[in-house]
Formats: structure tokens, C-alpha cells, sequence
């Protein structure tokens, strides 16, 4: 058995090759271990703005790191090749507000859990467009994680049953899907 000690409260962490990246409760440092030996690798990546990580994700497609950041309500995109950074999303200006608390990925679509208002919201990684909200049963008090599953339903990790409100529950969601259709009049 390995053991890997880092020093700070981690609330993150994820694979890539042979890299672990892992992230820590108020730190704006992204912390990146070697996963055969568990041992520092000499760089680490600094996200200058990153107040409070709470969770860390990676894409392997586009090689792409994405990080919850509960402090300033908005997911950091970073790098992991050249370790450049953007403040990739933010929820400060929207008129839905919700809250950044954890994250999955499943192919190129980031899964958002909020508490705030209990909801996942997806995203697309390549464009950030917002591809649906499933709003969640009142009855969800708290809501810890969720995650797409291949057959496009959700898992959700919570508390609160419809029989009792202090229930701890894993959940399959049914997404709803509302089609709008436009009819485009085509002139000749």
C-alpha cells in the first residue's frame, strides 16, 4: 500500500497518464504527484484568482482540467500541457444563480452539482453552451455529487427521500427533454 501525504485539506482530485492533479481547500495551487510512486512531481500549477477548489475533473479528450472553485462561484479551465488557465465559467452573472460545488464529466459534457438551488446543470466543453438543468425533487435537501450515465440518465448523490427527510440516497434521474421545434420559412 502507498500512501500519498499532502499537506491541506484536499477536495480533489483526478487522473490523467501518469499524473495525479489534486487541489486543496483554499489554496490557488493545483498539485500534480506522480501515480505509481506517489511522490511531488517538481512543478505544480498556480491559478492566479483561484480562491476556494472544491472539486477537479479532467478531460481526456482536449487535455483539459476543469475546477470547481466554491469561492468565487465559477469553473477554472486549465491545461494540463502548456498549464495555462482561464476563468472558463462563471455564475456570477447569471440571472439563475447556482452554486459551483461538484463536478463529472462523461465524454465532452461537464456535469455541474449545486446545492444552492439543487440542480445539475451540463455543459458543453468545447463552447461552453449550456446544454440542459435538471432541477431536482424539493425533497433533496442536500446534494453532494452527480454524474451523466451512458444511457444519458443521472446519478445523484443525497439526502432527503420523499419518506424521510434525512435519508441518505443515491438516485437515477430521468432526464426531461422539452424539443422546441422552428419551422425556417425558405424562400426560393
Amino acid at each position: 500500500m502507498h500512501m500519498l501525504y499532502v499537506v491541506g485539506e484536499v477536495t480533489g482530485l483526478t487522473c490523467l497518464d501518469d499524473v495525479m492533479y489534486v487541489v486543496c481547500e483554499d489554496s490557488s495551487t493545483i498539485r500534480l504527484y506522480n501515480t505509481d510512486t506517489f511522490s511531488p512531481l517538481d512543478v505544480v500549477i498556480n491559478v492566479v484568482g483561484m480562491r476556494d477548489p472544491w472539486d477537479i475533473v479532467v478531460c481526456r479528450h482536449d487535455r483539459q482540467l476543469y475546477v470547481a472553485d466554491w469561492g468565487s462561484d465559477c469553473i477554472w479551465r486549465v491545461s494540463v500541457d502548456d498549464k495555462s488557465y482561464v476563468k472558463w465559467l462563471t455564475t456570477e452573472s447569471m440571472t439563475d444563480r447556482f452554486s459551483v460545488d461538484s463536478l463529472s464529466l462523461t465524454s465532452r459534457r461537464l456535469i455541474v452539482t449545486s446545492q444552492l438551488s439543487p440542480s445539475l446543470h451540463q455543459y458543453d466543453t468545447t463552447d461552453t453552451q449550456l446544454l440542459c438543468v435538471v432541477s431536482l425533487p424539493g425533497y433533496m435537501m442536500d446534494v453532494y455529487h452527480g454524474v451523466e450515465t451512458t444511457h444519458g440518465t443521472f446519478v445523484v448523490a443525497h439526502v432527503g427521500t420523499a419518506e424521510d427527510e434525512e435519508q441518505y440516497a443515491v438516485s437515477e434521474l430521468f432526464r426531461l427533454c422539452h424539443v422546441l421545434s422552428i419551422v425556417l420559412s425558405m424562400s426560393k
